[in-house]
């Protein structure tokens, strides 16, 4: 499982400009359907500072090729004017999985 996950600092406001700059529900599903989970999180002090990972079920290989088809870069670049900086940006093997017991 890989992590892939950019930590941005978004223009004031630019969260919905973002989020549909982002979107990459306009690719075919079969070029999302080794994410298991996508997230974005907003800060709770500072909503600008916006965290977006997805959790993918493959080998960093297989992540390459699915981020060239979903066109990776071209999404970048769609997200770019909403971004005043990018604070963290990679992709991370999960090597670790805590799950809480149920009480």
């Amino acid at each position: 499982m890989i992590c892939t996950l950019t930590a941005r600092r978004l223009r004031p406001g630019a969260y919905e400009a973002f989020r549909e700059a982002w979107d990459p529900t306009r690719v075919r599903h079969d070029v999302l359907r080794q994410w298991t989970r996508i997230y974005h999180c907003r800060d709770v002090s500072d909503p600008d500072v916006v965290i977006s990972f997805g959790l993918f079920d493959g080998s960093l290989e297989e992540l390459r090729e699915a981020q060239a088809r979903l066109g990776r870069q071209s999404q970048v670049d769609r997200v770019d004017p909403q971004v005043e900086a990018v604070l963290l940006d990679g992709s991370f093997e999960v090597v670790e999985e805590l799950v809480p017991e149920e009480a």
